[in-house]
């Protein structure tokens, strides 16, 4: 057991230590929540799912938000309602981010209206169902501009922008259809290995910056995936295995805030993507088409 003694003289020297590092502390929170007050979160595909809880999430904490997104109406009533509840700024724009011309759209858009931003979350995405021959072309092409086009050109014309905070963060949402091959869902697991390689690369590239980079590999969520992406059949029983999207949205903010490279939401998804690192790649391929069979 150890003891000291404390005197009248060094005890005024020990508050005094107190003092000056809990002023310290202060002024670090302080700083960091003016910040926050004063800077912006962008998140695309803002106006429904994940998107939308993610936005939540982060009016919460007091960020202004930046919402985009091809709903006017829902972009609209989300960003009243986030303004109402929580005292933010928030500023949407509606734009089909599957267009060539959108990204530098919403650059333009940003930097016209002097909004900085320290957040850039990269969500707005989606996967078509089907035997790779059996869907048309365009289809395939226009869902991989979203996937992985869109989000490349966001990284790189908004790194200058994000440079200019304190600390900024990029977070790019993925999939647990990365961590394979998925027959069936061929491009969209392919294009969700795409954003999680691209991350973590330019989270290397980036490390010695302000900017963290994470990526997000939900599996799934309560967010309509299944019906736009035509698997209605088995609706019912990915509803048996649903995430509810305001959980994952928390998971994926403190994964962020905590600087994760990656991040998988829930015991199932993280066992089944680590799996992949150990089973036979023709056993991981031939379970995923049992489960996607056309």
């Amino acid at each position: 057991m150890i003891s000291f003694v404390v005197s009248e003289g060094n005890l005024d020297g020990l508050l005094f230590l107190i003092y000056k590092l809990a002023n310290s502390k202060y002024k670090i929170i302080r700083k960091h929540f003016v910040e926050i007050k004063r800077t912006y979160a962008l998140i695309t595909g803002a106006s429904k799912g994940l998107g939308k809880a993610l936005a939540t999430a982060l009016a919460k904490k007091g960020y202004n938000l930046l919402l985009v997104a091809r709903s006017e109406k829902e972009l609209n009533e989300l960003s009243e309602n986030l303004i109402k509840l929580y005292g933010i700024k928030a500023s949407f724009l509606a734009v089909d981010l599957a267009l060539s011309s959108a990204p530098a759209q919403v650059l333009t858009w940003t930097e016209t209206n002097n909004f900085q931003v320290s957040i850039l979350i990269n969500n707005a995405g989606y996967g078509i169902w089907g035997e790779f021959s059996s869907l048309p072309l365009s289809n395939h092409l226009e869902m991989c501009k979203l996937n992985m086009e869109t989000v490349v050109s966001l990284c790189y014309l908004f790194k200058p922008l994000l440079l200019k905070s304190t600390e900024s963060y990029i977070l790019n949402v993925s999939s647990t259809a990365a961590y394979q091959a998925v027959p069936t869902f061929a491009l969209y697991a392919a294009s969700k290995s795409f954003i999680l390689s691209f991350s973590r690369a330019i989270r290397f590239e980036l490390k010695n910056t302000n900017i963290s980079v994470s990526c997000i590999s939900p599996g799934p969520i309560d967010t309509g995936f299944a019906a736009r992406a035509g698997l209605d059949p088995f609706s019912k029983m990915a509803e048996k295995f649903n995430m509810k999207s305001d959980e994952v949205a928390n998971v994926a903010l403190r994964g962020m805030f905590a600087r994760k490279a990656e991040i998988i939401p829930g015991i199932a998804n993280i066992i089944s993507a680590y799996a992949t690192r150990f089973l036979p790649k023709a056993f991981i391929e031939k379970t995923a088409a049992g489960i996607y069979k056309t």
